[in-house]
């Protein structure tokens, strides 16, 4: 941890320690847990060394233990759960001192050519360059993102998400690349529809937030380094979690990805 990761590639490149082990870094966030979406990307990346490179992600479902500690390394363990002719499923442990923090199963597929048919519509939203960013919207490295507004009642909340290098064409690097920033934009659909409403610089005051599970299916390959429009919607608020669902759109209106996430949104009581 002399320096900590500041680009996707470097984030992503772990190392191998032993029969089906990996272990990575993180990257040095503000807030001090690791970002879910980098532990989700680097445990989808040591599942992919571990199958054929062509088979590709179509799944994964993720359970967020604890939150990591960006100052420590992790440790991915995969489970090579099943090889078949079609599809093959690996399930990943990330590990810290503290214990596990994070499960992940995946599932990966052999392309197969078969019929080709898009229902969901993109909604129509302005260009990234349009929206003018909160001063939280942009971190100083890896992901950018340039959020709308989420008013009131509205259950709703849309972004546009892109990784800022460039990165090399190879299709598994970007599957990663989305899955990085799939984590991100949901929040905004959940706090619109909480009956206590505050400003956006009071919502760590106001409220303790966590990503407690993920599931993400892929559709079609993209590259995570041109922006994406991320499209949520909040079903519902019980017990202090939010069940959000989402699309993801490139920007000719290719669905992508579908993302479902139940977010902590608990109310702090001083």
């Amino acid at each position: 941890m002399d320096q900590a990761p500041t680009d996707f590639e470097t984030l992503i490149a772990l190392q191998q320690h032993g029969p089906d082990t990996w272990v990575g870094v993180s990257a040095a966030y503000a807030w001090g847990r690791i970002y879910g979406g980098q532990v989700v990307a680097q445990a989808l990346w040591a599942g992919l060394q571990t199958v054929d490179p062509e088979v590709a992600p179509h799944s994964l479902h993720a359970y967020f233990i604890r939150g990591g500690d960006p100052t420590e390394p992790v440790r991915f363990e995969v489970d090579r759960l099943r090889d078949g002719r079609s599809f093959c499923t690996r399930a990943v442990v990330a590990r810290q001192s503290g214990g596990a923090i994070l499960h992940l199963s995946c599932s990966f597929h052999r392309r197969e050519e078969d019929a080709e048919v898009q229902t969901a519509r993109m909604p129509l939203a302005p260009l990234p360059e349009d929206i003018r960013p909160h001063p939280e919207e942009n971190w100083p490295w890896i992901m950018e993102r340039r959020s709308m507004r989420s008013y009131p009642g509205a259950g709703q909340s849309m972004g546009w998400v892109r990784l800022l290098d460039d990165l090399p064409d190879d299709p598994r690097l970007h599957t990663c690349g989305l899955a990085f920033t799939s984590d991100t934009v949901q929040f905004d659909s959940a706090r619109s529809i909480h009956p206590l409403q505050v400003p956006r610089e009071q919502y760590r005051d106001a409220f303790m937030g966590a990503s407690l599970d993920h599931a993400m299916w892929f559709h079609h390959p993209t590259r995570a380094d041109r922006w994406h429009l991320y499209d949520w919607d909040c079903h519902g608020l019980t017990g202090a979690r939010g069940m959000t669902v989402g699309n993801l759109f490139a920007p000719d209106g290719t669905h992508v990805a579908t993302i479902a996430q139940e977010v902590l949104l608990r109310e702090r009581r001083h």
